[in-house]
């Protein structure tokens, strides 16, 4: 299993996270209807949701063959802020600090908060961990 799949895994298995992330914790390009048809309701309708995905590998410590991986998990709502909020703030819970199958250990970086994708037309968040593992 890769890293993004890991992650997933591990937001997956969260009932507490699952119930505010009605839309399901995604491993795709990006949330759309044809790839993450879960995330919208009868109506076509966006419903909560998250997307993983694996951004950059850099070189690091502690031997010469580890990297450090930036994963980034994006957050959508239809409208406002509240239950992504509360997704940000649980998988930072169960994220931060700790260490999953394949890894030393995964850390938060940053979070870039109250945003809005356009495509879409709806509430996102993006926060981002670094995971120390071997390359």
């Amino acid at each position: 299993m890769g890293l993004r799949e890991t992650v997933q895994a591990t937001l997956q298995a969260d009932t507490t996270l699952m119930a505010l992330l009605t839309g399901g914790v995604h491993a795709a390009t990006e949330i759309s209807r044809q790839d993450t048809s879960a995330a919208f309701d009868a109506n076509a309708e966006l419903t909560p949701c998250a997307l993983v995905r694996v951004a950059t590998d850099t070189p690091t410590g502690p031997y010469d063959a580890s990297t450090r991986t930036a994963v980034e998990i994006y957050f959508y709502q239809r409208a406002g802020y509240g239950t992504i909020d509360s997704g940000l703030a649980r998988v930072f819970t169960l994220l931060n600090r700790v260490k999953l199958s394949g890894m030393w250990d995964i850390r938060h970086g940053d979070d870039v908060t109250d945003q809005e994708d356009a495509a879409l037309a709806c509430a996102m968040h993006m926060s981002r961990y670094y995971a120390t593992r071997l390359r």
